[in-house]
């Protein structure tokens, strides 16, 4: 299963979900924190927790847990989803 931890109003998730959604892939999506350079008011605390456990405070994060692989940057990201579900 692919988690990806994102907010609405960050530009660099929505390229994220563009390509999720470009390849057909399903994901759940938890929504931590608002955008922000610093990092944005947190919304939910359980999320935003689980967001930091990968060493970073920084949006979007990806978690495929089938694969145990987490990342952060969504160039990153992007190049990750084209190479293994494209």
């Amino acid at each position: 299963m692919l988690e990806l931890y994102q907010s609405e109003g960050c530009p660099h998730c929505a390229k994220v979900r563009e390509k999720l959604s470009e390849l057909g892939v399903s994901y759940v999506t938890h929504n931590p924190r608002l955008p922000g350079g610093m990092g944005g008011d947190v919304t939910n605390e359980v999320t935003y927790e689980e967001l930091q456990a990968g060493g970073e405070d920084q949006i979007p994060y990806l978690v495929d847990t089938e694969r145990e692989v987490t990342m952060y940057e969504s160039d990153d990201i992007v190049e990750y989803l084209e190479e293994h579900y494209a």
